[in-house]
């Protein structure tokens, strides 16, 4: 959504809102789709002494895949959004500022690179999410593991002195 901001742009204490859906459900993410339902975004541009700041957030649900146990929960996301924009840069290092092209800026480009840079990069359903057992393979958070525990060999014969004591 491209937002003009011609009408405030030279005009200090003026401010213009905005609210629409985001649709990112075509973002693929190493083959999942995490953005099944549309973004509300919403906000508003405020002109500070001919300077434009934009101050908003974007709210939605995320359909992950927990990276310990693989079972699929939804996560809640509110991402707040906040950057300058100028029509001009007077220094080419400055990256925090967004470039206005013809006294607009694109509203999809903005939230887009928020909300995928805003994503958590390890997805847990839960802090303590005790993952799949590496041997048999059960998800530890609902059941036992059924594995054999294995004995170091270094300590076998330990093993074999606890096994004869438990038998007494």
């Amino acid at each position: 959504m491209r937002f003009n901001l011609k009408d405030i742009l030279h005009v200090p204490g003026a401010s213009r809102s905005f609210s629409f859906e985001l649709d990112l459900s075509e973002l693929d993410f190493y083959g999942q789709h995490p953005f099944s339902k549309p973004v509300q975004v919403s906000g508003r541009v405020r002109n500070m002494a001919d300077a434009l700041l934009l101050e908003g957030e974007a709210a939605t649900s995320l359909e992950l895949i927990c990276d310990r146990c693989l079972e699929p929960y939804t996560q809640e996301l509110r991402l707040p959004v906040e950057s300058l924009l100028a029509e001009t840069l007077e220094d080419e290092e400055n990256e925090e500022i967004l470039l206005l092209e013809d006294g607009a800026v694109d509203l999809d480009e903005v939230f887009t690179s928020a909300l995928v840079l805003g994503m958590d990069n390890k997805h847990l359903c839960t802090e303590d999410c005790k993952g799949l057992c590496s041997g048999c393979g059960v998800n530890l958070n609902w059941e036992t593991c059924r594995c054999q525990k294995e004995i170091d060999p270094r300590l076998a014969a330990l093993a074999q002195l606890l096994d004869k004591k438990e038998d007494l």
